[in-house]
């Protein structure tokens, strides 16, 4: 579990940018509160997923039948 430490609002409202690199840096997530209650919370994010690839799910799927002149009036009733 990640640390969490607690700052008043008005302190991040004079850090604030100072306050998200360091929550970057150091993974440590902050909360932000008004008198004494907890309002928002500061993560780091995670690594971003790296961008899928064109062609990358090639071959993972595969299709039964004809998609393209298929005929689903069975199927719905409001056809009938």
């Amino acid at each position: 579990m990640q640390a969490m430490r607690d700052i008043p609002i008005s302190e991040f409202k004079a850090k604030c940018i100072a306050l998200i690199r360091e929550t970057q840096k150091t993974g440590e997530a902050l909360t932000i509160t008004h008198r004494g209650r907890p309002v928002a919370r500061i993560e780091p994010v995670g690594t971003p997923a790296r961008p899928r690839r064109l062609g990358e799910l090639r071959e993972l799927g595969v299709i039964h039948g004809d998609i393209v002149h298929m005929d689903s009036t069975e199927e719905w009733e409001m056809e009938r």
